[in-house]
């Protein structure tokens, strides 16, 4: 009878060690980001058919995304594409590994709020990836694992990470 119990006792104690709560407080994310990156043109755009152009705002580990597309052709209804100009939102947390940016998120409305599903444009999860080449202080190069065309930023305002209660 003591056997068991002692081997449930010590089971216990390692599943109890093992488990920590999440922290209750968001993270410091990368010093070198922290602040609003700006994209102004491709080297490209009038030859391509269509392109984005990004504005980044990174605060501790969080990051806000502004993304105005431009288009020539007309993937849906102009009321949604606005004559071939659009621009989404999107909201989530970030980490770096290496030279591999992770973002994370969801679509928002410009006011951070959660976007309904069915509008015009997309809704729901956000995953992406890039590679991460930084230039100087305040110019970034990013390399999306789903375009061919990078994205060269330059840093518009410095922030600094005040963290922050989840």
């Amino acid at each position: 009878m003591q056997k068991p119990f002692a081997f449930f006792l010590s089971a216990l104690t390692l599943i109890l060690a093992a488990c920590s709560p999440n922290p209750n407080m968001q993270g410091y994310g990368e010093s070198y980001l922290q602040g609003e990156w700006q994209q102004d043109s491709i080297a490209v755009q009038k030859q391509l058919m269509n392109y984005s152009l990004y504005h980044f705002k990174f605060t501790c580990d969080s990051f806000f995304v502004q993304q105005q597309t431009y288009s020539k052709v007309n993937f849906g209804a102009d009321t949604c594409m606005n004559s071939g100009h659009w621009t989404e939102y999107i909201r989530g947390t970030y980490n770096q590994r290496h030279d591999t940016l992770h973002l994370k998120g969801i679509f928002c409305n410009a006011d951070y709020t959660s976007k309904d599903p069915g509008g015009c444009f997309r809704s729901g999860m956000y995953e992406d990836f890039f590679k991460v080449n930084k230039k100087t202080d305040s110019l970034l190069q990013l390399t999306g694992t789903t375009s061919v065309i990078p994205v060269n930023l330059h840093l518009i305002k410095s922030l600094t990470c005040h963290i922050k209660p989840l």
